[in-house]
Parts: structure tokens; C-alpha cells; sequence
């Protein structure tokens, strides 16, 4: 009935490069600054956060997510990474709080850039970091991306 109108950008939206438009910008967007920080405090995030993450981070690096969903995911990740946030990191509980709710609205913003090939490096990653205590849980993560489940 309603034909849903496509977004029209800006032209410099149109040519944004997200990828490029952080190099050199900030120290701690770096792919090593994420593994860093995910090797770090995946126990303190939990499993689901930290696959969240993985599936932004894998999202962010294939050729099929658009600039926008990119930038969303760069804006997730970045306050996931940089050392500075609303609440402090090594405060118990609170400290990883904002950085969880920052990772869940970014996939469910990004959700149709998740695709099977990203869920399959997220899920080898995870593998590596929490062994059997993942296998266990991966139908259930799994089930809540899948709004058809």
C-alpha cells in the first residue's frame, strides 16, 4: 500500500568512508584496542555482550554493511574501546553497564547487517575465548537475533 521512500543522503554521506574517516583519528580505534578490551573484560561483560560485540566488530569490517549501519557500529565500539566513558570500567557492577547498553542498541540497530558469515567469526572467536561455557548458550543468543524464532 505505502511504498517506504529510500533515505537520501547528503553527497559527502554518499562517499563516506568509514573505515577511513577513523584511521589515524584516535590510538584506541584499532582493531588490536578491541581485542584488547574484549580479552580484557569479556568474563566481566558476559557472554552475550561479548558475542554482541564480536557480531558489531566482524559487522564493521565486511564490505556489505552500509556506511550507516557502519557508523553506528564505529560509534558502539568506540565508546566500547576508549578508556573514558559515563561510567567508569573498573566500578563493580555499574562500570560495564553503559558499555552493554551502548552494544545492544547498536545490533538491534544493525541487526540486517548481521548476516551468517559474521555470526560465524563472532562464534569461532568466542569459542576461543569461553570454550565450553559458550557452546552451552549459543541456541538461546542466537534465537534472540532471529526475530522469526
Amino acid at each position: 500500500m505505502f511504498k517506504k521512500k529510500k533515505a537520501k543522503h547528503s553527497p559527502e554521506l554518499e562517499e563516506f568512508n568509514a573505515e577511513e574517516a577513523i584511521k589515524g583519528k584516535s590510538s584506541y580505534f584499532t582493531d588490536q584496542a578491541f581485542k584488547d578490551k574484549l580479552g580484557k573484560y569479556a568474563k566481566k561483560l558476559g557472554i552475550k555482550i561479548s558475542y554482541y560485540s564480536l557480531l558489531l566488530f566482524y559487522a564493521f569490517k565486511s564490505p556489505a554493511t552500509s556506511k550507516k549501519d557502519k557508523l553506528t557500529i564505529a560509534g558502539a565500539l568506540g565508546y566500547l574501546i576508549l578508556p573514558v566513558d559515563a561510567i567508569p570500567d573498573f566500578i563493580p557492577v555499574a562500570g560495564l553497564t553503559d558499555d552493554a547498553s551502548v552494544i545492544l542498541y547498536a545490533v538491534y540497530r544493525v541487526i540486517s547487517s548481521i548476516d551468517d558469515e559474521v555470526k560465524e567469526r563472532a562464534d569461532q572467536k568466542m569459542k576461543k575465548l569461553f570454550g565450553v561455557h559458550y557452546l552451552a548458550k549459543t541456541e538461546d543468543i542466537d534465537s534472540k537475533l532471529n526475530p522469526t524464532t
